[in-house]
């Protein structure tokens, strides 16, 4: 299995945000399901602090695999970036 790279970007928390994660906070707490609207607004996955994640490479796309005969990596075009997002991530996992 080979390590792979990713650029994801996010839209700050705002008050949606904040209505989701007490939902899923209070059902942590409580022990009991996270209901299937607050799972899919979170990606599936636990919370981010960073915001709500955005998908650069399906819009116009922002974000591009790039590479030359001795580099390979990814592009993102900033002044095609959605207005609202605030934060780019670049993580690597195996």
């Amino acid at each position: 299995m080979g390590m792979s790279t990713h650029v994801i970007g996010f839209r700050p928390p705002d008050e949606r945000w904040q209505q989701m994660k007490a939902v899923w906070d209070s059902c942590q707490a409580a022990g009991l399901p996270v209901p299937k609207e607050v799972t899919e607004f979170f990606g599936w996955g636990d919370p981010d602090s960073a915001g709500v994640e955005v998908d650069l490479f399906s819009f116009k796309p922002c974000a591009r695999e790039w590479r030359d005969e001795t580099r390979e990596g990814f592009e993102v075009d900033v002044a095609a970036l959605p207005p609202d997002v605030k934060i780019i991530r670049f993580y690597n996992s195996w």
